[in-house]
């Protein structure tokens, strides 16, 4: 859904919610979208460290 609602689509949100179904709000589409990046962010900043899956 986010690339067909770009950053510059009107009510961008909304209708990713819509698209993601589950009866999901905007607002809880748009803060699991913030948390994701935050994560990322952490991820790529190396402050998460890798898990050890052996």
């Amino acid at each position: 859904a986010l690339a067909v609602y770009d950053q510059e689509t009107p009510d961008r949100w909304i209708n990713v919610a819509r698209a993601v179904g589950a009866g999901r709000t905007a607002e809880e589409v748009k803060r699991h979208y913030e948390i994701l990046v935050e994560d990322i962010h952490y991820i790529e900043s190396g402050k998460l460290p890798f898990p050890n899956y052996r």
